[in-house]
This record gives C-alpha cells, sequence and structure tokens, in this order.
C-alpha cells in the first residue's frame, strides 16, 4: 500500500488507524490540537497523585483491546499489524463484583465463577435475592454464546425495561445495577440501550477491569509510540481548520497519482496538506464540522468525576471493588484508586475518585461534592471517620460519552460515509467506549486503504 494520509485527531481511533496504514505501507501524518495525544483517555499528575480525566477503566476481555494492545499478528489482510504487548501497560484490576453500600451497611456481590472468595459473601448477600443471583448466572451464560455481531443488531430497548423483561426484581435493579451501570453508561436511569449492558456484561464475565500503572493515559502513549515506530509523524498542537476534497482532473498531486481524486486539509495557520486520504478523527461535534456527516451524533452525556484523598498514614481498605451507593444518587460511586493501583497515590496516602451524575453535578461547588462523598463515606463506615477527605482536583465532562438511547447505533455513520476519501474513525461508529474507539480506528484504516 502506498499513498498519503492525514490523520486529523489523536485520540485512541486515530492512533489505531495511522499505526495500522503506516504499518500497511502508507505515509501518514496525524494532527492533534491539544499538547498530548489521547482525545478523552489523559491523565494529569497533582502532588504527586495520577488522577485520569475522569473515572475511566479498560475492559481487558474487549476483542480490540485484546487486537491493539496485545502482541500477535492479525487477520486483516493487507493491513495485517502486530498489536502491543499489553503487559508493558502494568495493568492494576479490581476485583470482581462491586460492594452494596447503604447507612451501616456493605455487602459484597460479586462473580462466583471468576472469584471464588468472594462466593459466600455474595450468597449471603440479602440485598439480593437468591432467585435473582441464580438468574444473574442464567443471563451470564446467555450472553456467552453470543455471537459478537449480535449485540448491536436486533430489537433494542433500555436497559431497566430489559432486566424487567428478564424478571429481575426491582430492589436488584435499585440496589446493584442502577449505581453500578450508572457508572458505565453515566445513566442511572437505565434509559440506555440494552446493547450496551449485555457487551460489557458479557465483557465482565470473561475478563478483568483495570488501569494501568501509570495512569490511563498509558494506552495512548502506547499506541504513540507503536505509531511512531511505524513511521507516523505525530504533530501536536495543530488545529484542522478544513478539509476539501479535490475532484478529479482539478487537482495533481505530488504522490504520482495524477489526477486521481484526493484531498486538501488545512491547518488553523492557513498552510495546506494534500492527501490521497484523509481519516477524520476528531470529536463529534468538531467530525461533523469537517465533514458535514449529519449522522454523527452530537449529544453528550455528562460526568463528574472527583478525587480525593485521605490524611497521611490513614489506609482504606475494600477488598479492591468499587463502592455502590445503593441509598442515594450523589456520589453514584467511590472508587479505592490506590487501594487498586498504589502507584497513582505517593506511599503514605490513600485516593479515591467519587463519580457524579446529570447535568445538575456540573455546576455543584467542589465543597459541596467533597461532602456528599465525606457523609456517604461516614454512613458506610460508621467505625471511623472522614473529616480529613481533601480534595484534589474535580473534573466536570460535559461531553464524556455521546448519548446511547435505545436505537442509537442503527443510525450510527460507516466509516466511508463522507464525500471522497475522507472516512471517520470513533467511537461514534460504533459505540462509546475504549472497545468502540479502538474499532473504529482498524475499521477507517480498511477505509481508508481503499482510497490507496
Amino acid at each position: 500500500m502506498t499513498g498519503d494520509v492525514t490523520v486529523v485527531g489523536g485520540g485512541l481511533a486515530g492512533l489505531v488507524a495511522a499505526s495500522r496504514l503506516a504499518e500497511a505501507g502508507a505515509d501518514v501524518t496525524l494532527y492533534e490540537r491539544r499538547p498530548e495525544v489521547g482525545g478523552r483517555v489523559r491523565s494529569e499528575t497533582v502532588d504527586g497523585f495520577t488522577l485520569d480525566r475522569g473515572f475511566q477503566v479498560l475492559f481487558t476481555s474487549y476483542p480490540a483491546v485484546e487486537r491493539e494492545l496485545d502482541a500477535g499478528e492479525l487477520d486483516t489482510g493487507e493491513l495485517d499489524a502486530g498489536g502491543l504487548d499489553a503487559d508493558g501497560l502494568d495493568l492494576r484490576t479490581f476485583a470482581p463484583g462491586a460492594t452494596i453500600c447503604r447507612p451501616g451497611s456493605r455487602s459484597t456481590l460479586s462473580d462466583p465463577l471468576r472469584d471464588p472468595r468472594g462466593a459466600i459473601p455474595s450468597l449471603l448477600n440479602d440485598e439480593v435475592s437468591f432467585s435473582d443471583k441464580l438468574r444473574t448466572l442464567a443471563l451470564r451464560y446467555d450472553l456467552s454464546k453470543r455471537d459478537e455481531d449480535d449485540f448491536f443488531a436486533g430489537r433494542d430497548a433500555p436497559i431497566r425495561e430489559y432486566l424487567r423483561d428478564w424478571g429481575f426484581a426491582d430492589d436488584y435493579v435499585e440496589h446493584f445495577v442502577e449505581p453500578f451501570y450508572g457508572g458505565i453508561t453515566l445513566d442511572r436511569s437505565l434509559a440506555t440501550s440494552k446493547a450496551v449492558f449485555e457487551y460489557t456484561f458479557r465483557a465482565m464475565s470473561r475478563g478483568g477491569i483495570g488501569v494501568p500503572a501509570e495512569g490511563m493515559a498509558a494506552i495512548p502513549e502506547a499506541l504513540a509510540a507503536r505509531a511512531r515506530e511505524a513511521g507516523v509523524d505525530i504533530e501536536t498542537g495543530e488545529d484542522v481548520e478544513s478539509v476539501r476534497i479535490a475532484r478529479q482532473g482539478r487537482i495533481p498531486f505530488r504522490t504520482g497519482s495524477g489526477d486521481a481524486e484526493g484531498a486538501t486539509v488545512e491547518l488553523a495557520d492557513g498552510s495546506t496538506r494534500e492527501a490521497d486520504a484523509v481519516v477524520v478523527a476528531a470529536t463529534p461535534p468538531e467530525a461533523r464540522r469537517l465533514t458535514g456527516v449529519g449522522s454523527i451524533p452530537t449529544e453528550g452525556v455528562p460526568n463528574v468525576t472527583g478525587w480525593y484523598a485521605l490524611p497521611a498514614g490513614e489506609s482504606f481498605e475494600t477488598g479492591g471493588r468499587i463502592l455502590l451507593n445503593a441509598a442515594t444518587e450523589s456520589p453514584n460511586a467511590v472508587v479505592p484508586m490506590s487501594e487498586v493501583a498504589p502507584e497513582y497515590a505517593p506511599d503514605d496516602r490513600a485516593l479515591l475518585a467519587a463519580t457524579f451524575l446529570g447535568e445538575g453535578s456540573l455546576d455543584r461547588p467542589a465543597d459541596a461534592l467533597r461532602d456528599d462523598v465525606r457523609d456517604a463515606l461516614e454512613a458506610w463506615f460508621p467505625e471511623r471517620a472522614f473529616e480529613g477527605l481533601e480534595t484534589l482536583d474535580v473534573h466536570r465532562l460535559r461531553f464524556a460519552q455521546f448519548a446511547q438511547p435505545p436505537g442509537v447505533h442503527a443510525d450510527l455513520p460507516d466509516p466511508d460515509d463522507p464525500e471522497g476519501p475522507v472516512v471517520l474513525a470513533g467511537d461514534y461508529t460504533e459505540w462509546s467506549s475504549i472497545q468502540g474507539a479502538l474499532e473504529s480506528g482498524r475499521r477507517a484504516a480498511a477505509a481508508a486503504g481503499e482510497h490507496l
């Protein structure tokens, strides 16, 4: 494969597309408007603590994660490429399941097939009936038999309706699914597409959930290293103003393609780059502006993540499980980050992340959010005090995911929907997740390759 390709956007999708095209022989330049790559998957350091940009985790069994972040040869024809070694990410994994919390009560609900030590506490958990525990295992078995392409096809429904059809009791849904899937879909009302529930539920039954020891930014950094090794020229701090299609016979290209169709990318500084193909891997609103594809979703779901530290010398142990708020919605959940990944905090400090859902959380003062977390922890752990809880930072994301109501996935754009030799790469061509972003990069590379 030969030809010039420009990739607009250095998130996970753009990095995968750039790597695969360069590994197949194309001359690839990637432009990212921020000073660093990663898109929505970023991390920062505050007073020695590692804070991801919003609470994010990696599902290790996602097919695209195994394909793009594990070593091995891929069966993709001309775009064959060796992935990365996931061991290099030094993953730290959460214990399966979660702890259901309410004032004066904490109870474990885990997957006995993946967590034998959690089997007895889960069996004794009176927040969930025995019949619902058996029903959960039946659902697990049913989803394990599904083909990959089945999840986002056919009749759709909200998660809440889907669980009701399965026969789950309201208590199970309210005490466990609402806060747990509120953290995954950012929608505690469970109005999100059942396809997201099914896909992620199966992923959790097949593998772990974790974070790299150095923070979630290690994922795009590893993908960027792969891209550079393949020959991709990554230009950060470069904003793309427009993408213009060159019709046949109008603009000769330096690649030797003569009068073949191509495109011109104009940067914010007025300079231009000619390309045989362009991969637009920008944010949904920016991708719609650059390509004119109206089916790109631009309605976002917000999320607020507060990062908190306990005073020096105070430990915090949960068994490595997420704490779900079964009593109120603020916070939705509290995550023991430094217990799972000690590298996220200095040696004598404990780091917690708390998630808050809904538009109302975006404007709440940081002190009010911290007070909610402190009050919840003191109610869940009455044997100790949390008056020394310190706010490190609060991340307020107005577009953490694109909205995924039932039926939305059938109307998402295809990579080759833009006119001319321009293709789309982004989770908005698949579904809102790291799986969707990585998979879209692979598909975009294949579509761009058709123009070379």
